[in-house]
Protein backbone atom coordinates (compact mmCIF):
# COMPACT_ATOMS: atom_id res chain seq x y z
CA UNK A 1 0.00 0.00 0.00
CA UNK A 2 1.21 3.49 -1.11
CA UNK A 3 0.45 4.87 2.53
CA UNK A 4 2.93 2.49 4.42
CA UNK A 5 5.74 2.75 1.66
CA UNK A 6 5.31 6.42 2.14
CA UNK A 7 5.43 6.31 6.22
CA UNK A 8 8.13 3.95 5.64
CA UNK A 9 10.54 5.89 3.49
CA UNK A 10 9.92 9.50 5.63
CA UNK A 11 10.61 7.47 8.68
CA UNK A 12 14.28 6.97 6.62
CA UNK A 13 14.51 10.52 6.81
CA UNK A 14 16.25 12.47 9.96
CA UNK A 15 14.44 15.20 10.89
CA UNK A 16 15.21 17.94 12.78
CA UNK A 17 12.41 18.42 16.51
CA UNK A 18 11.30 21.74 17.34
CA UNK A 19 8.09 22.99 19.45
CA UNK A 20 6.20 25.32 17.31
CA UNK A 21 4.72 28.29 20.00
CA UNK A 22 2.11 30.87 19.83
CA UNK A 23 0.05 32.72 22.32
CA UNK A 24 -3.34 33.65 22.72
CA UNK A 25 -4.85 37.55 23.02
CA UNK A 26 -5.18 36.50 27.07
CA UNK A 27 -1.79 35.55 27.29
CA UNK A 28 -1.89 31.84 27.33
CA UNK A 29 0.89 30.49 25.52
CA UNK A 30 0.20 27.09 23.22
CA UNK A 31 3.13 24.59 21.55
CA UNK A 32 3.01 21.45 19.46
CA UNK A 33 6.02 19.83 18.48
CA UNK A 34 6.83 19.18 15.02
CA UNK A 35 9.63 17.25 12.55
CA UNK A 36 8.61 19.06 9.55
CA UNK A 37 10.85 22.07 9.95
CA UNK A 38 13.07 24.10 7.38
CA UNK A 39 14.93 26.96 5.98
CA UNK A 40 13.34 28.56 3.02
CA UNK A 41 15.16 31.62 1.82
CA UNK A 42 18.28 33.44 3.18
CA UNK A 43 17.09 36.85 1.41
CA UNK A 44 14.93 37.86 3.06
CA UNK A 45 15.00 35.21 6.21
CA UNK A 46 12.79 32.51 6.54
CA UNK A 47 11.43 28.95 7.25
CA UNK A 48 8.72 26.85 6.43
CA UNK A 49 6.81 24.44 9.34
CA UNK A 50 3.96 21.95 8.95
CA UNK A 51 1.17 22.04 11.13
CA UNK A 52 -2.09 19.36 10.78
CA UNK A 53 -4.62 21.23 9.86
CA UNK A 54 -6.87 20.32 12.85
CA UNK A 55 -4.46 21.75 15.39
CA UNK A 56 -5.27 24.31 17.60
CA UNK A 57 -2.03 26.09 17.32
CA UNK A 58 -2.87 26.47 13.76
CA UNK A 59 -5.85 28.02 14.50
CA UNK A 60 -4.16 30.28 16.82
CA UNK A 61 -1.19 30.86 14.28
CA UNK A 62 -3.94 31.88 11.56
CA UNK A 63 -5.59 34.07 14.23
CA UNK A 64 -2.04 35.87 15.61
CA UNK A 65 0.40 35.78 11.97
CA UNK A 66 2.83 34.87 14.40
CA UNK A 67 4.41 31.74 15.79
CA UNK A 68 7.90 31.12 17.72
CA UNK A 69 10.35 27.93 16.41
CA UNK A 70 12.27 26.48 19.55
CA UNK A 71 14.49 23.99 17.89
CA UNK A 72 15.18 21.59 20.80
CA UNK A 73 18.56 19.93 21.60
CA UNK A 74 19.39 16.59 22.33
CA UNK A 75 18.79 16.55 26.16
CA UNK A 76 15.33 17.83 25.39
CA UNK A 77 13.49 14.46 24.33
CA UNK A 78 10.89 14.80 27.06
CA UNK A 79 9.86 18.40 26.20
CA UNK A 80 9.40 17.25 22.23
CA UNK A 81 7.03 14.29 23.76
CA UNK A 82 4.87 16.45 26.33
CA UNK A 83 4.46 18.77 23.34
CA UNK A 84 3.29 16.21 21.12
CA UNK A 85 0.23 15.02 23.43
CA UNK A 86 -3.31 16.63 22.57
CA UNK A 87 -4.55 18.99 25.60
CA UNK A 88 -4.43 22.40 25.74
CA UNK A 89 -2.04 22.07 28.92
CA UNK A 90 0.88 21.60 27.61
CA UNK A 91 2.71 24.48 29.13
CA UNK A 92 1.49 23.58 33.02
CA UNK A 93 4.85 21.94 34.04
CA UNK A 94 6.97 24.12 31.27
CA UNK A 95 9.71 26.70 32.34
CA UNK A 96 8.98 29.34 29.34
CA UNK A 97 10.06 32.49 28.37
CA UNK A 98 8.66 35.74 26.74
CA UNK A 99 10.59 36.69 23.75
CA UNK A 100 9.56 38.74 20.74
CA UNK A 101 6.04 38.15 22.12
CA UNK A 102 5.87 34.95 22.25
CA UNK A 103 7.28 31.51 23.88
CA UNK A 104 10.60 30.46 23.95
CA UNK A 105 12.01 27.36 25.56
CA UNK A 106 15.19 27.96 27.59
CA UNK A 107 18.27 25.48 26.50
CA UNK A 108 16.67 25.26 23.19
CA UNK A 109 19.74 25.46 21.22
CA UNK A 110 17.93 27.27 18.29
CA UNK A 111 14.84 30.36 18.69
CA UNK A 112 13.09 31.95 15.99
CA UNK A 113 10.21 34.36 16.07
CA UNK A 114 8.42 34.69 13.13
CA UNK A 115 5.51 36.68 11.30
CA UNK A 116 3.28 34.23 8.92
CA UNK A 117 3.84 35.59 5.13
CA UNK A 118 1.70 33.03 3.76
CA UNK A 119 -0.73 29.67 4.84
CA UNK A 120 -0.29 27.45 2.07
CA UNK A 121 -2.78 24.45 2.23
CA UNK A 122 -1.34 20.80 1.73
CA UNK A 123 -3.36 17.79 2.08
CA UNK A 124 -3.63 17.10 5.63
CA UNK A 125 -1.39 19.63 6.85
CA UNK A 126 -0.61 23.60 6.22
CA UNK A 127 2.74 24.85 5.25
CA UNK A 128 3.16 27.93 7.75
CA UNK A 129 5.63 30.04 5.70
CA UNK A 130 7.90 32.63 8.25
CA UNK A 131 9.27 35.56 7.45
CA UNK A 132 12.07 35.69 10.61
CA UNK A 133 11.82 38.74 13.23
CA UNK A 134 14.37 37.53 15.90
CA UNK A 135 16.55 34.64 16.31
CA UNK A 136 19.58 33.53 18.62
CA UNK A 137 21.41 30.09 19.52
CA UNK A 138 22.42 28.83 22.34
CA UNK A 139 25.08 25.49 22.72
CA UNK A 140 23.92 22.23 22.34
CA UNK A 141 23.19 19.36 20.09
CA UNK A 142 19.96 19.41 18.35
CA UNK A 143 17.43 16.83 18.62
CA UNK A 144 16.96 14.56 15.38
CA UNK A 145 13.98 12.32 14.84
CA UNK A 146 15.09 9.13 12.57
CA UNK A 147 13.72 5.52 12.45
CA UNK A 148 10.88 6.79 14.99
CA UNK A 149 12.99 7.45 17.72
CA UNK A 150 14.86 10.61 18.99
CA UNK A 151 18.50 10.88 18.29
CA UNK A 152 21.58 13.52 17.58
CA UNK A 153 23.74 14.77 15.02
CA UNK A 154 26.86 13.73 15.47
CA UNK A 155 29.99 15.86 13.59
CA UNK A 156 32.24 13.09 11.78
CA UNK A 157 35.60 14.08 11.19
CA UNK A 158 36.68 13.21 7.47
CA UNK A 159 39.96 12.01 6.88
CA UNK A 160 41.98 11.59 3.52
Amino acid sequence: MLAEAFREVMAGVATPVSVITAVSADGVPHGTTVSAFASLSMDPPMVLVSLDRGSDLLALVRDTGRFGVNVLGSTQSALALSFARKGPDKFAAVDWVPDSGLPRLPGAPGWLACDVESLVEGGDHVVALGLVRAAATVDGQPLTYHSRVFGTHTALEVTA
